[in-house]
């Protein structure tokens, strides 16, 4: 009896001991369970191209649009500078045509070499620093300008000013990224409404200050928008995506919180990260397989859309100094032909008519916004690029035809509003098209090829002109047609596009 209570005892004391062991494997596996999901889920993260588009439009970015804008109208002023002061200094220096030329291309030879510089720099150390820069070298060099004794001084000097030029160009870089992609069709072409105040104020100087001051104090009064857009632009900050590619995670979210606080807006749920990228303002990246093609055919087009805009510019002047056009309906004044082969008339001033013509050319610079706009969002790039150049060449050939001071007007008031839209898509299409490693060396390479075109532009539009009309427009007009050949091979398309941060 002892016996069977003893062995009944044991077999309880393991039945019991067994129970333990299973409901402790089974709470282990319980445990083990509930924990798993949660070791094996990652924590969330997000890029800067998803917080810019999170953020969305708001007040920071009307705040950047007219600051960033404004610099167009410092790089507007001192550009058609050049177009309202050549009568005056042709008349002070007694210069030739080639001298009035050389004034120009000394300009553009000195964004062109700057402009690769500035490019590199800015993908280097930030965008920021290099804008900044360029607005207090361009001002010191312009206010310079305005002292030059003699003709050698001027052109250098403004040699000088077209480096600060090229450095504040590295602004639309820095607007470009702030933007969300399907807010850039829209606001990049608007910013062509600060470059049309720029160029009409300088000539509002040239009617008002220029006949009572003289030249050189409409060059001092020019800088002033640039004193004042220096301390304006400190509220900007550096780019997110510039800090994210340089490794400061902590300063690229700090932008994106003020940004976000500024639109009343909420950054994604997670960490900001990104990989740093280490090979930034990389040159050789330009000519790599991936954009070989690409990078070939922007440089050309790039020369195209300044060789055609200064053409048109420089041209339009030219013709009015000199009273080249062929009128139906000119006055006494207008019917003088002055040929520097026939007569040296080295002071032939613009008159309150001629600068009439220019201000109302200038408002073509916006007057077809909206229609960039709608063949920006519905075309693409690349196909309104096209349409645009073929649109230039036409309008360059009809400046040859005979007709009335308003026909002409016209003429010019369209061809200006085509080859500025130019400048507007092959912006766009730039700054979407390259990485951020390398968005704003691609860039300077851009503007600097722009520039050549620049250089080569005064020669035909302010020397050749001189001996024909149409000898001098018609290369305007077939390398529009040869660019507009050339877009139809490039191989993306941006529109809808995201930015990309490596190549």
């Amino acid at each position: 009896m002892a016996l069977k209570r003893s062995s009944s005892m044991k077999t309880k004391l393991v039945n019991a001991i067994q129970l333990q062991e299973v409901e402790m494997e089974e709470e282990i596996n319980t445990s083990s369970n509930n924990n798993t999901p949660a070791e094996a889920e990652e924590p969330k993260c997000y890029t800067v191209e998803e917080a810019v588009e999170s953020i969305g439009f708001g007040r920071f970015h009307i705040l950047l649009f007219v600051i960033m804008g404004s610099a167009n109208i410092v790089e507007a002023m001192e550009i058609m500078l050049l177009a309202v002061v050549s009568p005056e200094i042709r008349c002070e220096w007694r210069l030739e045509d080639w001298q009035v030329a050389l004034v120009s291309t000394m300009v553009f030879l000195g964004f062109m070499v700057c402009g690769v510089l500035c490019g590199y720099v800015a993908d280097k150390y930030g965008r920021w620093k290099v804008v900044f820069g360029g607005f207090i070298w361009a001002s010191y060099f312009s206010l310079l300008t305005s002292f030059s004794p003699s003709y050698g001084w001027f052109i250098f000097l403004r040699c000088m000013v077209g480096c600060g030029v090229a450095a504040t160009s590295q602004g639309f870089v820095l607007k470009t990224e702030f933007i969300p992609s399907k807010y850039r069709a829209y606001l990049l072409p608007l910013a062509s409404i600060f470059w049309m105040l720029g160029s009409m104020l300088i000539i509002v100087l040239g009617m008002t200050v220029v006949p009572t001051m003289g030249w050189r104090w409409m060059i001092r009064f020019s800088i002033i928008p640039s004193i004042i857009l220096i301390g304006l632009f400190m509220v900007i900050p550096e780019s997110a995506r510039f800090q994210v590619s340089a490794g400061n995670i902590q300063g690229a979210l700090s932008t994106l919180k003020w940004i976000a606080r500024m639109n009343g807006a909420t950054l994604p749920e997670g960490e900001l990260r990104e990989p740093e990228v280490t090979e930034r303002g990389n040159a050789i990246t330009l000519i790599s397989p991936a954009f070989r093609r690409t990078s070939l055919l922007l440089w050309y087009s790039w020369f195209v859309a300044s060789f055609s805009y200064y053409g048109s510019v420089l041209s339009s002047s030219e013709l009015l100094e000199k009273n080249l056009l062929c009128m139906t309906d000119a006055d006494a004044e207008h019917q003088i032909k002055h040929n520097q082969e026939e007569a040296l008339c080295y002071c032939i001033p613009f008159n309150m008519a001629d600068y009439q013509t220019l201000l109302i050319s200038c408002l073509g610079e916006v007057a077809l916004i909206p229609l960039n706009i709608g063949l920006l969002n519905i075309f693409g790039r690349k196909p309104s690029f096209a349409i645009l150049q073929l649109l230039s060449a036409f309008f360059f050939m009809l400046v040859n035809i005979c007709t009335t001071m308003f026909g002409f007007t016209v003429l010019l008031f369209l061809l200006r509003s085509v080859v500025s839209m130019n400048f507007n898509v092959v912006y766009i299409y730039t700054a979407e098209v390259y990485p951020t490693s390398v968005r704003s060396i691609g860039m300077g390479f851009c503007t600097s090829f722009s520039r050549v075109g620049g250089m080569i532009a005064p020669f035909i539009a302010q020397v050749l002109m001189s001996k024909s009309v149409i000898l001098a427009l018609s290369p305007f007009a077939i390398a529009c047609v040869i660019c507009a050949v050339g877009v139809a091979f490039l191989p993306i398309e941006t529109r809808g596009r995201a930015l990309l941060q490596d190549a």
